[in-house]
């Protein structure tokens, strides 16, 4: 389907309201995975025009990805990545667990923000970060969907790696669903059961009664009611 490219119209907007002069955009993959980090990439692109063909990474195959990561890594101006890991998200919840992987990226950038453009209707930064929530900015915010590509790339690439360096993990198919709910990662889980690379507080092992016995009790019922909208999307 045709679909409107990004353009810089937030960033305009903050620099012109807040006088901020270095505008970050940030994405997460990662989520709704039951197994690996959540990832964070923080990219500042200045308002320069992107590469052809920058969107939303959910709206590009694999191959255009893989393609365009690299020529987005040269382009921006800078960008850097954070992650939580499954044991982080497990003790922490996975608001906060965000929150700790996008401190990290924006933390990594070579100069602080003014301002952040975040994709999505929920600031899970706060202060004392200045946040513009946009909701489906990965589609709409030049920074939040080169960001988006830099992340999805970077982690589907990580957890690849992973699922080809040890034998017992070849069965999960990390290399085909990043971690994400699959016919064939549920069929190992059933008969494997979770890697230490899998999220132990996640509702997917209330449906695995052989393994039950290895959930962590989430922190607060307050915050796994609102977290549990995540754990069952599909991203491959």
């Amino acid at each position: 389907m045709p679909y409107e490219p990004p353009t810089h119209t937030v960033e305009r907007s903050l620099r012109a309201t807040t006088g901020a002069r270095t505008v970050a955009g940030v994405d997460e993959v990662g989520r709704g995975a039951w197994a690996g980090p959540v990832t964070v990439c923080a990219a500042v692109t200045g308002l320069r025009r992107p590469p052809e063909g920058l969107t939303d990474s959910k709206l590009l195959t694999p191959r255009r990805r893989a393609e365009l990561a690299p020529l987005l890594e040269r382009w921006v101006t800078a960008h850097a990545l954070g992650h939580a890991s499954p044991q982080e998200i497990d003790d922490l919840g996975m608001t906060a667990a965000l929150r700790l992987a996008a401190v990290r990226a924006l933390e990594g950038l070579p100069l602080r923000p003014d301002a952040v453009i975040l994709d999505g209707k929920h600031d899970y930064l706060g202060a004392p970060w200045k946040v513009r929530t946009v909701i489906k900015g990965d589609q709409s915010c030049i920074a939040v969907a080169a960001a988006s590509v830099i992340a999805k790339v970077y982690r589907d690439r990580m957890m690849a790696e992973l699922g080809g360096e040890s034998e017992e993990y070849t069965d999960f198919a990390f290399g085909a669903n990043a971690g994400y709910p699959s016919p064939v990662h549920r069929a190992a889980l059933e008969e494997r059961g979770p890697t230490p690379h899998h999220r132990l507080s996640w509702a997917y092992l209330d449906a695995l009664p052989r393994w039950q016995h290895l959930k962590k009790v989430r922190f607060s019922a307050e915050a796994a009611a609102l977290e549990s909208g995540g754990q069952l999307g599909f991203e491959f």
